[in-house]
């Protein structure tokens, strides 16, 4: 078996050309738990050497692209209890790191202007944060060299204390108002609620008055840009099998928010209590709301009431113990919405 290493903000590319962005932490020992995102079309925009892709957006249409022609790559895990999209090992041809792709940068004799730009930016949130380089990446188009002038920059921390000071530096240089790096205004946050309703469903003024508090996302020098915060390797105490988890159906649930120390990180996690179930599946236990989605990460604060939908999930450890949590980001109909207690 084929020594392989994945991480969420990877990319993977297969023997056919298919690249798939990798997802979570903890992944089968036989394949690579990842979604795809970018498949060989002749009609495509997005070049790269003698060929032209095209960008698979929603989770529906990629299992639909998926299913029809390249069925090898959905599965069932009976760890996750789910279908998955997920990469055999033997089907990986090359492997894509964020946390190289900023050295590779530097190195090259010249950038077209979204390089320089992500280049920038990130040695901007060094400076002001003092992580070392080698622990923040770039991830998304970039990485794979499938970017058009209009992409993002996808930014991917790795470590607890390094994804603290960076989220820190980044609130300081958006206070700072210098033009550089804005939080997003009105006309942007009413943007991306045009893109994100397409997979998840939230009240026009909840989603505002919820997006304008982040700080994962933004605008530097008029370009979007988006983070995501990982524990390293060295900190996730999980492998594939430790824990195995059960989809028990689906609920509405409000509740208060215990902790938000991991709400920055994916997969973001919010400990619960005082829980009420408002529709659905009525459960004990019902401890977190965990979502593998970056939309969730910020959702919500200490203290506050949320109201969230999603799949009750079972979760039993290793020693038998076991807790229901809700999961996010599978469904159009899954949301969270928070408000001061």
């Amino acid at each position: 078996m084929l020594e392989i290493k994945a991480r969420e903000g990877d990319f993977i590319e297969t023997v056919e050309g298919l690249i798939f962005d990798v997802k979570g932490l903890v992944h089968p020992p036989d394949r690579i738990v990842a979604y795809l995102r970018y498949v060989v079309d002749s009609d495509g925009e997005r070049r790269r050497g003698d060929r032209t892709y095209v960008k698979v957006y929603s989770l529906d249409e990629r299992e639909k692209v998926l299913r029809k022609r390249y069925p090898q790559y959905l599965y069932y895990d009976p760890v996750f209890g789910m279908y998955l999209q997920g990469v055999p090992k033997k089907r990986v041809s090359r492997i894509y790191e964020p946390s190289k792709k900023i050295s590779e940068l530097l190195k090259k004799s010249s950038l077209d202007r979204v390089e320089a730009e992500a280049t920038e930016f990130v040695q901007i949130l060094q400076g002001a944060s003092n992580v070392k380089l080698e622990k923040i990446g770039i991830s998304g188009s970039i990485l794979v060299g499938l970017h058009m002038e209009n992409s993002d920059i996808d930014v991917i921390v790795y470590g607890r204390e390094n994804c603290v000071s960076v989220h820190e530096a980044l609130k300081r240089l958006m206070k700072k108002g210098n033009g550089a790096i804005l939080k997003y205004d009105l006309k942007d946050l009413e943007r991306l609620y045009k893109f994100r309703s397409k997979d998840t469903s939230m009240p026009f003024e909840e989603f505002i008055r919820m997006e304008r508090r982040k700080v994962m996302q933004g605008k530097f020098k008029g370009r979007d840009f988006f983070m995501r915060f990982l524990l390293d390797w060295d900190e996730v105490d999980e492998n594939y099998g430790d824990r195995i988890y059960i989809p028990s159906g689906y609920a509405k649930i409000k509740a208060r928010i215990v902790d938000d120390s991991e709400a920055i990180f994916t997969p973001c996690r919010y400990p619960i209590e005082d829980v009420k179930v408002l529709e659905g599946t009525k459960v004990s236990s019902l401890k977190e709301i965990t979502s593998f989605r970056g939309r969730f990460c910020e959702q919500a604060k200490k203290g506050e009431i949320v109201t969230a939908q999603g799949k009750v999930e079972k979760v039993v450890e290793k020693d038998g113990t076991e807790f229901f949590r809700l999961i996010l980001g599978a469904k159009p109909s899954d949301f969270m919405i928070s408000k001061p207690a």
